[in-house]
């Protein structure tokens, strides 16, 4: 099963001491996209592919999601199992990881179903997005860390997760983050799940939005494993550094 092999896997992963180490988990059509061209909220895995995403988020310090993941839905991803729980519990962890939300002007509705969950949630912005949730308890906590442009400093924002035992994140979408900490060099693992559809769409969103990388400068990747599980293909990949 895939769980086992992630989780046979990150016990040998080498943690970063200034940052935490960083894997991104998505499910994608067999064409590349996580989802359709009306950007509706995933949910096409598996049941196998949730299981495989909850044993990866049950090894995390914190979860990351860009605001337009949780503007289209995106709802929390809680550790349910018992079996996960009693993991967490005998590695010192809280039972649930923080969801820290992603987003530079801070601009989401208050009224989603993600605030109705009872977990840990962050608020990364910039100091003019944390305006948008001054007196307000949604957030327990809101890390404001910006460039001169006023756009989220990836570097300092990981380095003051990691001063907040911040040790482990899985970032869950969107495509426009994950390019923004590929080009910070941000990332160490890849988990995708290869899923059997197709979305097509020059406007549906994949992995890895944003500009795009020359294939000069184009980050490498290193196979650990590949799986066929049913009609999906489970990959796991590593940063060439």
């Amino acid at each position: 099963m895939p769980i086992e092999s992630e989780n046979s896997i990150n016990k040998s992963s080498p943690l970063k001491p200034d940052r935490p180490y960083t894997t991104v988990a998505l499910a994608m059509s067999a064409d590349g996209k996580i989802s359709d061209v009306a950007r509706s909220a995933a949910g096409f895995g598996s049941s196998v592919d949730r299981k495989h995403l909850d044993a990866l988020v049950a090894l995390a310090d914190g979860l990351l999601i860009g605001a337009g993941t949780v503007r289209a839905g995106g709802t929390p991803l809680r550790v349910l199992d018992p079996i996960l729980l009693e993991q967490r519990q005998n590695q010192g962890k809280s039972p649930q990881p923080v969801q820290i939300v992603c987003s530079s002007r801070g601009v989401i509705n208050p009224q989603l179903k993600f605030f109705q969950e009872p977990i840990p949630r962050w608020l990364l912005t910039t100091s003019q997005g944390a305006k948008n949730w001054q007196q307000r308890s949604e957030f327990e906590r809101i890390l404001t860390v910006e460039t001169q442009t006023k756009t989220i400093n990836w570097v300092n924002a990981f380095e003051q997760l990691a001063s907040l035992n911040i040790k482990s994140l899985s970032v869950l979408g969107g495509g426009e983050l994950v390019a923004s900490l590929l080009k910070a060099d941000l990332i160490d693992e890849f988990w995708l799940t290869v899923c059997p559809l197709i979305f097509g769409g020059a406007t549906a969103p994949t992995p890895v939005d944003g500009e795009g990388f020359l294939s000069q400068t184009a980050p490498r990747l290193e196979l650990l494993s590949a799986e066929k599980i049913e009609e999906e293909i489970f990959v796991h990949y590593r940063i060439k550094r």
